[in-house]
């Protein structure tokens, strides 16, 4: 049995990520932004051990949330999958590029790291000239190129880590909208498969997957030199160091 961290677990695909892992008879903790929505999440995810509370929206809850996390833990698995998409750009560039680097910098090291990206990460653009400048330019398409190159940074410093991304579809949660094409039990299936790595498949590091199956990203998510451009930027304006 595993034990697990999911963010962003009060609904949506979180939600059914957390669902299906506690039904196969793992532990897992959920996250909530406030505690309505903890009690919420609760309430809809019979066997949950606990929630935490934690606006993603703010840098210091975000820190307070990876010091709770550290207190209760450790954990097996962290599956980054709190993400926001028609927000304002400082919230959209808080919530789905800071706060995974944040949460990675400072929870406990894990056996394995699930990220969160989108297909939609292929349009993007790292705009690291507008992290400090004109946080206005960036997209929720750069933020998801963010996520997975984040990843990929964290999959090369850390060897004993499996680390990986994935892109879950267009499904019809809260944030795809009810026009959403793909399904929903394949939007969580490959969180799932890699947070158990009981599949040899599932054993890999710094792969970016779609429906269990290693897919075609940006370029850019190799480069090393832009991993570590934008480990540098989130170290100066967050504050927080990674440990290799």
């Amino acid at each position: 049995m595993a034990r697990i961290f999911i963010t962003g677990s009060a609904d949506g695909l979180g939600q059914l990520t957390a669902q299906s892992l506690i039904g196969k008879g793992h532990s897992v903790v959920l996250h909530a932004r406030n505690d309505s929505r903890g009690e919420h999440a609760l309430g809809v995810t019979p066997g949950a051990e606990r929630v935490l509370t934690g606006d993603l929206s703010d840098m210091e809850a975000t820190k307070n949330l990876a010091k709770a996390v550290n207190e209760i833990g450790p954990f097996d698995a962290v599956i980054h999958n709190a993400g926001v998409y028609q927000v304002p750009a400082q919230q959209l560039f808080m919530v789905n590029t800071l706060a995974p680097y944040i949460l990675s910098c400072l929870i406990r090291k894990p056996g394995r790291l699930i990220y969160l990206s989108s297909g939609m990460h292929l349009g993007g653009h790292s705009r690291f000239d507008a992290f400090k400048s004109d946080i206005s330019r960036i997209s929720y398409s750069d933020t998801k190129l963010h996520v997975l190159m984040l990843c990929k940074a964290v999959a090369h410093r850390w060897p004993g880590v499996y680390a990986n991304a994935v892109d879950p579809g267009w499904v019809p949660t809260r944030m795809g909208g009810r026009g959403a094409t793909g399904s929903l039990q394949k939007g969580y299936e490959t969180q799932v498969w890699l947070a158990e790595g009981t599949d040899e498949n599932a054993n890999l590091s710094g792969a970016y997957f779609f429906h269990r199956q290693e897919h075609r990203y940006h370029p850019e998510a190799d480069d090393i030199a832009s991993q570590d451009r934008l480990f540098d930027l989130c170290q100066e304006i967050t504050g927080v160091s990674f440990k290799d």
